[in-house]
């Protein structure tokens, strides 16, 4: 990439079409295979479930899926948030993530979480700089890759105020 050169990164839904991308880009990036209720999850959840792409190549993706409480508020949980090595530090991650914290203050979402792997610090330090923290360690999350355990990382939305007319 050049010095000062814009990359033109878009987004785009998940849709019978094209969840073959999706599940391309799952088995390209982490170590686990993801059952037909994530891909259900994923397309449920609407525009919380996103491709990008970078040149007309699909490089990575946001999936999510939307939880209800027993008191009625919504939260999101990120069931993956991943991007290509290749074309890792171009924006795509803020992106994706950005796309999903705004659609999150806009629709009455109370929090939003995540499960990542203890080692994975590049993704803790990632989703830190959104403002998200660390509010719970689980032992034997995982169980096949080692150490099976994981943070769950989550953020407090504030709702962006409605514009009246």
């Amino acid at each position: 990439m050049g010095v000062g050169r814009e990359v033109a990164i878009s987004l785009d839904g998940v849709r019978d079409k094209n969840m073959m991308q999706l599940k391309k880009i799952n088995t390209a990036i982490f170590p686990v295979r993801y059952n037909d209720k994530y891909y259900t999850d994923a397309i449920a959840s609407g525009d919380f479930t996103r491709l990008a792409y970078y040149s007309d190549i699909c490089v990575g993706s946001i999936a999510c899926r939307i939880e209800k409480k027993e008191s009625g508020a919504v939260r999101v949980y990120i069931m993956t948030l991943g991007v290509l090595a290749p074309y890792r530090g171009l924006g795509t991650g803020t992106k994706l993530l950005n796309h999903v914290l705004d659609l999150c203050a806009k629709q009455n979402v109370t929090d939003i979480y995540l499960h990542v792997h203890t080692i994975n610090e590049e993704a803790i330090n990632f989703y830190k700089k959104f403002g998200f923290e660390v509010t719970d360690k689980i032992s034997n999350y995982y169980t096949n890759i080692t150490p099976p355990d994981c943070f769950v990382l989550t953020k407090v939305i504030t709702q962006t105020k409605k514009q009246t007319a």
